[in-house]
């Protein structure tokens, strides 16, 4: 039953992401390019409610819907895992026009190519887990 909840909050995020556009190929182009702030306020709203929500959790005493202690733990502040992992990212997302969030969003919406990469995402982090140990963290 709990399980439910993610099922319930993952097809509303995949409503709001198709309908809002977030998952259009031609709105992510359109934010390559600079030509529209769509992309850019939606990101930015989003960002703008994750650390707000992200401050309120970490201060509160709040607990999972499992029923085990909410901790946030502060992360390492390393620079160049994070721009050499942001640079991946960025190629991935370039190359396929599309960040991981929408992928199954873009499946629901039937379009059935995104399968590719789906497997390609599966296959690199199955990848990166057997040389996790092998790389810098």
């Amino acid at each position: 039953m709990k399980n439910s909840y993610f099922l319930v909050v993952g097809l509303l995020f995949g409503v709001v992401m198709y309908k809002s556009e977030a998952a259009s190929w031609f709105r992510i182009y359109e934010m390559f390019q600079f030509d529209a702030f769509h992309m850019y306020g939606i990101i930015g709203s989003a960002l703008t409610l994750g650390v707000i929500a992200t401050q309120i959790l970490k201060r509160g005493k709040f607990n999972s819907i499992f029923g085990t202690p909410l901790a946030i733990k502060d992360k390492d502040p390393g620079v160049t895992r994070y721009l050499i992992g942001g640079t991946l990212f960025g190629i991935g997302w370039a190359l396929t026009g599309a960040c991981p969030g929408p992928l199954f969003t873009l499946l629901g919406a039937g379009f059935l190519p995104i399968l590719l990469v789906i497997i390609s995402a599966l296959l690199g982090t199955f990848v990166y887990g057997l040389l996790r140990d092998k790389l810098p963290h």
